[in-house]
């Protein structure tokens, strides 16, 4: 394989009919590191939501058992993009999605928000840092990728394309972000977990991570703003990451979430289904999508 046979791939596909297969291609092919930031800096920006963040820090699961509710999270969402939506270990990976939402009072718009950092922090950070810029076919297929998810998930109104994908989340952002005691907290829990998975260089990538933030999120977290030289650093040896990986052959077999040393808190394997947190029953449900049973993944 040449470096561009699997963007060679994507182009040859309908993005409106084969997302799927070109949603695995790019995040679990082309951009597996890039895909896992980003989608950590998505989850992330969610909490500067105070509606969002007030609700994490009340449930206790991203302050007390943060690496849990870390591992929990990035497997439900993996084995959806491994199993596909009609797949029986996906649909079990939205049904336990949707039983813990339901749990709790969130609003439509806060779900929705939450849908469009999936869409839009990814495709700006791999546009910056990835060693290639995403295309066109990518980009539509990621936004009607989470259209579908959003739509399994009982979302409404969900943004169309890409774009207006982007217009929801910095509409929502400049309206609802702002400070809240609890969502501090939950912020400062997750740093930590990220920085603590590098050992005695935890100080030094927690500075590198601050410096990743935009000015947005400082300033609502009350955060010291990082040295300008600090930025210009860690945002040049992301680039300089992206050089070298373009220069590396492509990937031949697939990496997805699930194999990431992040993940800490199965070693002995785990079962979708007792993934997450279980709400009482009578606040739980299911998918509010009806499905023919059988395997129809594009």
């Amino acid at each position: 394989m040449r470096r561009y046979d699997w963007l060679g791939e994507i182009l040859r596909l309908d993005p409106e009919h084969d997302f799927l297969r070109i949603y695995r291609i790019t995040a679990t092919h082309e951009f597996p590191w890039d895909m896992t930031r980003a989608l950590e800096l998505a989850l992330y920006r969610t909490y500067a939501v105070p509606s969002i963040g007030r609700l994490l820090a009340r449930t206790a699961e991203l302050t007390d058992r943060t690496q849990k509710r870390y591992d929990d999270t990035a497997l439900l969402l993996d084995a959806v993009v491994e199993h596909g939506f009609d797949g029986t270990e996906g649909r079990t990976a939205i049904r336990r999605i949707n039983q813990m939402h339901r749990g709790y009072d969130i609003s439509n718009d806060d779900m929705r928000y939450v849908l469009c950092t999936f869409v839009v922090v990814p495709t700006r950070w791999i546009d910056q840092y990835g060693w290639r810029p995403l295309s066109e076919h990518e980009k539509r297929a990621i936004a009607a990728y989470y259209r579908t998810l959003g739509r399994h998930m009982g979302i409404t109104e969900i943004p169309e394309t890409h774009q207006d994908f982007a217009r929801c989340l910095d509409d929502y952002e400049a309206a609802h972000f702002g400070w809240d005691e609890g969502a501090r907290r939950v912020s400062d829990a997750t740093l930590d977990l990220m920085a603590g998975w590098y050992g005695p260089l935890a100080p030094v990538v927690k500075k590198g991570s601050m410096a990743l933030l935009d000015d947005a999120l400082l300033d609502v977290f009350r955060y010291e703003h990082p040295k300008p030289a600090v930025r210009a650093v860690v945002r040049g040896a992301l680039k300089l990451r992206a050089r070298a990986v373009r220069l590396l052959p492509p990937r031949r077999t697939p990496h997805y979430a699930r194999q990431n040393p992040e993940i800490k808190g199965y070693p002995d394997g785990f079962r979708i289904a007792d993934l997450g947190t279980f709400p009482p029953p009578h606040r739980a449900g299911g998918c509010p999508v009806p499905h023919v049973e059988g395997t129809t993944e594009p």
